[in-house]
């Protein structure tokens, strides 16, 4: 087990790069950060060439392969990190050089289990992609398909594990001073990190990933996901189809190709929308450079180690949410963030309406091509301190997507509006979903339901249940002793400062 002092030197040694590159300043301002922890980020910063302007994904960056995987994912939490962090966090480039092809073909043969030659006839050298975790390669298979070799670098598990248990540590020391890190719950935001991690070093779960998302997408002709060849799979390796088409970012490319800029945004919003509001499984990390158009116009999409989920419930609030703001009905909009115990009750519906029409009255006067939902969302989350809201990973990361999908969707046509698009979709099925019909289906099966587990609940029933919601259950937190200040040592009490300081650096809560 890593002691307190191994978490200490790396934190420190990243707070000192931090600070480096500016990325410490918010931390420094924001009055809510207790202010012993503000005069160490002072300290970290003393005698460094401080940037005048932030370069948070620079940091990020130099800090190696598990920052930049913890950098992409706090890109995700602007309520967390800021906007302007959380922007500049998005611009992080998931590329290293490539390890040397001698090495590669070892994995491959040592994760399958076989020699190459038995599996592929050929495999170009040269990597196409070289990212923090694993590497591509364009490859030829036996049976003559062209395919693409995804393959973990070597040792990359140690390291990812051992930023890891860093992160909880620091968390966790974050979360112990209480107040507002407490509310935004570090401790929860590195656990879900870890999934996503823990997912993407077992490339059998991102095939998976990629073969689930295939089944959901047949409904929507215009988006293609690549097969899994699962005979050259495993666990450090993965094979599927090679996708031969213009990147979605090459504006002039798809022009001379003849494509339909605005037929592709249009497929891409739908395809998203399929995928979050109707089968709850999504793509959650839909940037240009995961998107390819094929000649016969299909949006093809590849790299599935983030997904998301959301359950039926938290869907039908979602689309009654984005409903509600597209409508009007601020009204209708408050009660669900009630009913789905994302605003806690001893807060007032009434007040929350207001602060909601304060949200969306300033752009339900533009014109729709001038209505932006990640705009939007910045206004969602300016409120959600006032009113105490817990933070939602799983809606947070489904958030972050659809301003992703809508930056991409504009670029390929600048009129498109999300909320142009989306609006008879979401009205569509809210229709399918809540229409009388189905609420007569929705209440028997919640009878037989309830019928069928009443003796499980006679025999539990001096327990207290809480209130069921839209949120999945929280991934397990590790147990971590928490540094004392109890026996007024110099050393613990000046651990438990630096710990903060370096969690906050780490979790970047600042607004700066």
């Amino acid at each position: 087990m890593t002691t307190a002092v191994v978490h200490l030197v790396r934190l420190l040694r990243w707070g000192r790069t931090l600070a480096r590159h500016g990325a410490l300043r918010g931390i420094e301002r924001d009055v809510l950060v207790p202010s012993r922890v503000r005069q160490i980020a002072r300290i970290a910063r003393f005698g460094a060439r401080v940037p005048d302007q932030p370069r948070y994904a620079e940091a990020f960056e130099s800090l190696g392969p598990a920052a930049i995987k913890l950098g992409q994912a706090l890109a995700t939490r602007p309520d967390l990190v800021g906007v302007e962090a959380a922007a500049d966090l998005a611009r992080l480039q998931d590329n290293l050089p490539p390890v040397p092809f001698a090495q590669i073909r070892a994995a491959i043969e040592a994760g399958l289990g076989k020699p190459i030659d038995e599996m592929f006839q050929s495999i170009d050298p040269i990597a196409v992609g070289a990212a923090s975790i694993a590497q591509v390669h364009r490859a030829v298979s036996t049976d003559g398909r062209h395919v693409a070799i995804k393959v973990l670098r070597p040792g990359v598990e140690d390291v990812m594990a051992s930023a890891i248990e860093t992160y909880e540590w620091a968390a966790a020391h974050a979360e112990a001073i209480g107040g507002e890190l407490q509310r935004l719950r570090p401790r929860q935001v590195i656990a879900t990190f870890k999934q996503w991690t823990m997912r993407e070093l077992d490339l059998r779960r991102e095939a998976a990933s990629a073969s689930e998302l295939a089944e959901g997408m047949k409904a929507e002709p215009g988006f293609f996901v690549p097969q899994i060849d699962w005979s050259r799979t495993s666990r450090r390796v993965m094979t599927l189809d090679w996708i031969d088409g213009i990147r979605i970012s090459d504006r002039e490319a798809l022009l001379a190709a003849g494509h339909d800029l605005k037929q592709l945004a249009s497929t891409l919003v739908r395809g998203f929308l399929r995928q979050a509001i109707i089968d709850g499984f999504f793509h959650a990390d839909l940037h240009q450079g995961n998107l390819f158009v094929l000649p016969d116009g299909r949006i093809a999409t590849i790299d599935f180690g983030i997904m998301g989920r959301v359950n039926r419930q938290a869907r039908l609030w979602l689309a009654e949410i984005l409903h509600g703001l597209i409508t009007g009905n601020y009204r209708r909009v408050a009660e669900i963030h009630f009913d789905a115990q994302y605003v806690p009750g001893h807060h007032n519906v009434d007040e929350f309406t207001t602060a909601l029409r304060a949200v969306g009255e300033p752009i339900r006067g533009l014109p729709l091509k001038d209505i932006s939902i990640g705009h939007m969302l910045d206004g969602l989350f300016a409120i959600t301190r006032d009113f105490d809201m817990p933070t939602q990973p799983h809606l947070l990361l489904l958030q972050k997507t659809m301003v992703m999908v809508e930056g991409v969707a504009q670029s390929l046509d600048p009129d498109i509006n999300m909320w142009d698009t989306s609006g008879p979709f979401v009205k569509e099925w809210l229709r399918t979903e809540l229409g009388p019909e189905v609420r007569l289906a929705d209440a028997i099966r919640e009878g037989v339901g309830s019928l069928l587990r009443l003796p499980d609940l006679l025999r539990r029933i001096d327990r207290a249940y809480p209130a069921p919601g839209a949120a999945p259950p929280a991934p397990p937190l590790p147990e971590i002793r928490i540094i004392g200040m109890g026996d007024g040592t110099w050393w613990r009490y000046g651990a438990t400062v630096l710990a903060g300081v370096a969690a906050g650096a780490t979790a970047m809560q600042w607004w700066g």
